[in-house]
């Protein structure tokens, strides 16, 4: 039951196929929840588009569900905060959506961040070799946005020209709630090359990879006011925005940030320790955060970005480019899967969860199941390594396969899946490590995240401790937590962490006959990689 006299935060999260809203009370604790799927438009050539409008109603739809599910009025609502994907929203004078690719259709007006068709202007900016590139990681993704607006300029320059503004889309769910044009410094210091620990754009950089026309506008069109995540915005909801969510005018409206590092922000102060915690965000694509004090440049690793999560901390960003969704590509191969998903579905579960229901029972602990595949080997790097070797053009690899067709065999490569995932980050904590940013344990956050056997074997994969904290959506938690500062429950974006979020299990990775076994397993991955990369 909720209280009158209790105030709440909403937390909204918008990722690749959903808008997410969850109500909060002031200790973390989650009251009601409502969600709303959106689109996804995939095209060739690398085109994956999503539209504004659709997210924006999306959103509205859900924070009035979750509202009507915890029977609270507006009044109670202290803040709101707001995460979504590092996609690229495109508006013309008055916020009208702009066709962002060859379809021509104006509500389509997001290049979405999975979207590769800017490989080529990636390429051509990292030769340039910039300074700027040092906070990247030494190469810029095409999953960024400054390789995506050249590829505007070159392929569409008339919507180019015609754009207003170009907005992380972050950034678009708070103008649309406030209209304060103000940008959060997560998002355009990760993804849009500002240099958070100056306070300004690099002009320099701008022209030298052909976007001066940003530079010569004094970047109006994509940020002259910066501000942390957590900061209030304008006057807090508009009129209008408020009537499409069903919050009150005035409603307090946080800063927001990019939904891995909303993971991050809603796990890694749990302990009040975060420069030791990895936040691991794994869902449809992973992302790993790590915090430190002083600035540790990582080949390969994005970063070190200042302020960017952690207040007045700089932040390493790694991860890969599809991790729950390599999974997913992974069985979707198998014979099997097809009459599998309908017994999984059947009894109420999904595929996943039905695989290491059947996991767990063939083996005699969880940290055992990693026996099942044996022999078999992947690496899964469908769409390129990010992290650490930011090579877009990586492509998986799967050793050992043989004729069975049977669901031991699915098993089988849905283990040697996770445990591929696993290895994957092993690699980036111990490339971060050798660089001067070790971490001692890995909180973790994410839909693909949420079993036990994932979790441990993760640990046994990584050989770290895998924590898991109480809040079952931490991304969530995570906005919300921005809400709470904006809205005065909290001073700050650092006790709002400590103060909203706790961990309730621990996951200690398997020592003897099981680690050599990883080990051995681990040796193999970094072996096909190379094998793979001198085959290219």
């Amino acid at each position: 039951m909720t209280s009158a006299n209790t105030r709440y935060v909403i937390g909204v999260d918008v990722g690749t196929g959903s808008a997410r809203a969850g109500i909060f009370d002031a200790a973390g604790l989650m009251v009601a929840s409502a969600k709303r799927d959106i689109t996804v438009f995939h095209e060739t050539g690398s085109i994956v588009e999503q539209s504004s409008g659709e997210i924006w109603n999306a959103i509205c739809h859900s924070v009035k569900e979750a509202l009507a599910q915890a029977a609270l009025s507006p009044e109670q609502i202290a803040g709101i905060g707001f995460d979504a994907t590092c996609s690229l929203v495109v508006l013309g004078e008055g916020g009208q959506p702009l066709p962002v690719g060859p379809s021509e259709n104006a509500a389509r007006d997001i290049i979405v961040w999975m979207d590769h068709r800017a490989l080529e202007q990636a390429e051509r900016i990292n030769k340039t070799n910039h300074e700027v590139l040092r906070f990247v990681g030494g190469k810029i993704s095409p999953e960024m946005e400054t390789p995506k607006l050249l590829w505007l300029l070159e392929h569409r320059p008339q919507v180019f020209a015609k754009a207003w503004q170009f907005f992380d889309l972050t950034d678009f769910l708070t103008w649309r709630a406030t209209g304060d044009l103000s940008r959060s410094t997560c998002t355009v210091t990760c993804k849009w090359t500002y240099l958070a620990h100056e306070q300004r754009w690099d002009e320099t950089y701008f022209r030298t990879v052909g976007l001066g026309v940003l530079a010569d506008e004094d970047f109006a069109r994509i940020g002259q006011k910066v501000v942390d995540p957590g900061t209030p915005l304008g006057s807090g909801l508009t009129a209008h925005a408020a009537a499409e969510l069903g919050l009150r005018e005035g409603t307090p409206v946080a800063a927001g940030i990019i939904d891995a590092h909303a993971g991050g922000i809603g796990t890694v102060g749990a302990q009040g320790k975060p420069e030791s915690s990895l936040g691991y965000v794994f869902g449809t694509s992973s992302c790993t955060m790590t915090t430190t004090q002083k600035p540790v440049f990582v080949p390969g690793v994005w970063g070190p970005y200042f302020s960017a999560m952690v207040p007045e901390a700089w932040l390493n960003e790694g991860g890969q480019s599809v991790a729950g969704a390599a999974i997913e590509r992974l069985l979707s191969m198998h014979p099997e899967t097809l009459r599998a998903q309908t017994d999984a579905a059947q009894a109420g579960q999904s595929l996943p969860v039905m695989l290491a229901g059947l996991a767990s029972q063939q083996s005699d602990n969880l940290s055992g199941a990693v026996k099942l595949a044996e022999g078999l080997h992947v690496v899964p790097e469908f769409l390129g390594n990010r992290a650490p070797f930011a090579d877009p053009h990586a492509r998986a690899v799967i050793a050992g396969l043989d004729m069975e067709t049977g669901l031991d065999s699915l098993v089988a490569l849905y283990i040697a899946g996770i445990c591929s995932i696993g290895y994957g980050l092993r690699q980036i904590i111990e490339t971060q490590a050798k660089a001067g940013a070790p971490i001692e344990q890995v909180v973790i956050s994410g839909g693909a995240g949420r079993l036990d056997l994932v979790r441990q074997l993760l640990a046994d994969a990584t050989g770290k401790p895998v924590l898991a904290i109480q809040a079952e959506e931490p991304v969530l938690l995570g906005a919300a937590m921005l809400g709470s500062v904006a809205g005065g429950l909290f001073n700050d974006v650092r006790s709002a962490m400590t103060g909203m979020s706790r961990i309730t299990n621990t996951y200690a990775p398997a020592a003897g006959d099981i680690a050599s076994l990883h080990d051995a397993r681990y040796l193999a991955f970094t072996k096909l990689q190379s094998v793979a990369r001198e085959i290219r």
